[in-house]
């Protein structure tokens, strides 16, 4: 039986790291302030921002969500954006996806001052991040390793599959696997044969967004399986991976919910406190 990869416990331990932190910031009269912006009313989003607004709260830091209707012009957000660019007062800017199709999310995320980029998806942060030259790492990004780490997972010489090439975790997740010295292949909508892949993996990262993707037929003895995809189906969350077909076959899984959830959420505090230290001590 797999070991299960507790999310909401690995959250805890990382929120009260962060939250001394924090204190140990304001005893210098350094107060990190995020500043989310928000555009349009989507329903997931609103509830992702209440657990980021609740988390920053809990642990000390000051949060602030700029909101702005749907049909915003994207020269009014990438004007607000650089407003807080110069805002001595915001350490961390984030932009909440989706964005409205209307709107550039290339562009609006390159408007992002890199040292104020809190979910790390400027594309300076970012090749940094290949050249394994900074610690702002996109928030499920941490989120994955961390798991690594504290559950003593060795990633040296193993075949790590990643499911997913975006920005978000596919790609800067590939980077941060390879600096632990893993053999890492990305698959994606155009991939075939999916299952060639999976059977020969040790390690699985999936965040694709399909219930039921990664089956127990797909995956070797002791694959250790790292679940990022979330699904509805009938009022149920579920992620990518078919959760208790595989639990008896995998040395490792997370469950979903509580899995990578909880602490992609504790990881963009830390990012916060990371740039806001940067800001203020240059390192």
């Amino acid at each position: 039986m797999a070991t299960i990869l507790d999310g909401k416990k690995i959250a805890a331990k990382l929120a009260d790291k962060v939250k001394e932190n924090v204190k140990r910031l304001n005893e210098k009269k350094i107060y990190p302030t995020l500043c989310v912006i928000e555009v349009g009313n989507d329903p997931a989003s609103k509830i992702y921002l209440r657990v980021k607004k609740n988390l920053a709260k809990k642990v000390g830091i000051k949060e602030k969500t700029l909101n702005f209707p749907a049909d915003i012009e994207q020269a009014e957000l990438i004007n607000t954006i650089k407003q807080l660019n110069d805002d001595e007062q915001v350490n961390a800017i984030m932009v909440q996806l989706p964005l409205p199709e209307h709107l550039d999310q290339e562009k609006i995320i390159e408007a992002i001052d890199p040292k104020k980029d809190a979910d790390g998806f400027h594309p300076y942060n970012q090749g940094r991040l290949w050249q394994g030259k900074t610690d702002i790492v996109p928030a499920t990004v941490r989120s994955v390793m961390t798991f690594f780490d504290e559950y003593n997972i060795d990633l040296e010489g193993k075949n790590a599959l990643i499911i997913g090439r975006s920005i978000i975790v596919g790609k800067p997740l590939a980077s941060r696997l390879l600096e632990k010295n893993a053999t890492v292949t990305i698959a994606h909508s155009k991939t075939r044969n999916l299952a060639d892949l999976t059977k020969k993996a040790d390690i699985i990262v999936s965040d694709v967004g399909h219930a039921h993707l990664v089956t127990e037929s797909m995956i070797k003895l002791g694959a250790v399986l790292i679940d990022v995809g979330m699904n509805r189906e009938q009022r149920k969350l579920l992620g990518d991976v078919d959760y208790e077909a595989c639990l008896p076959k995998a040395s490792a899984i997370t469950p979903v919910p509580g899995g990578v959830g909880p602490l992609t959420v504790a990881s963009l505090m830390r990012q916060v406190v990371i740039l806001t230290e940067k800001q203020n001590y240059g390192r």
